[in-house]
């Protein structure tokens, strides 16, 4: 792969109520592409090149051979979602708690980068964070 080629980034998610999903994710800010939004998927736009496909179960089968994860009880995957402030940061995970996710992790300050974490209405884990630009750099 070239080392200036970008790539865009789906990641899947199974969720068991697509419509609650779509509101919980709405109330955090994210827009939906309608063009790949129907009744079994929802194409969640966090960036330029990183989206979220949110897949009803029975339609996330379709695209795998093993179950998917219980997220009542294991982690299938940490997605980190990056801030442009601490203030952001904190200002995400309250609205998502806020909207019906649940507490993950206490926050963590390690000086040049602060994240904080919580599980979405369906279990899956997300890490919120900011890095200082100067360390990134």
């Amino acid at each position: 792969m070239a080392v200036g080629r970008a790539r865009r980034i789906f990641v899947n998610l199974a969720v068991r109520d697509l419509e609650k999903s779509k509101r919980f994710f709405s109330a955090l800010g994210f827009d939906f592409d309608p063009k790949f939004t129907d009744d079994n998927a929802a194409c969640m736009i966090v960036g330029d090149d990183g989206f979220v496909m949110l897949l009803t179960e029975p339609f996330f089968r379709r695209f795998t051979r093993r179950e998917p994860c219980d997220t009542t009880r294991y982690t299938e995957a940490l997605v980190a979602v990056s801030c442009d402030s601490r203030a952001e940061v904190d200002d995400l995970v309250q609205k998502a708690l806020a909207a019906g996710g649940t507490h993950a992790m206490d926050p963590q300050d390690h000086g040049f980068m602060y994240g904080w974490s919580f599980y979405d209405v369906d279990g899956h884990h997300w890490e919120v964070f900011w890095m200082d630009p100067a360390a990134a750099g």
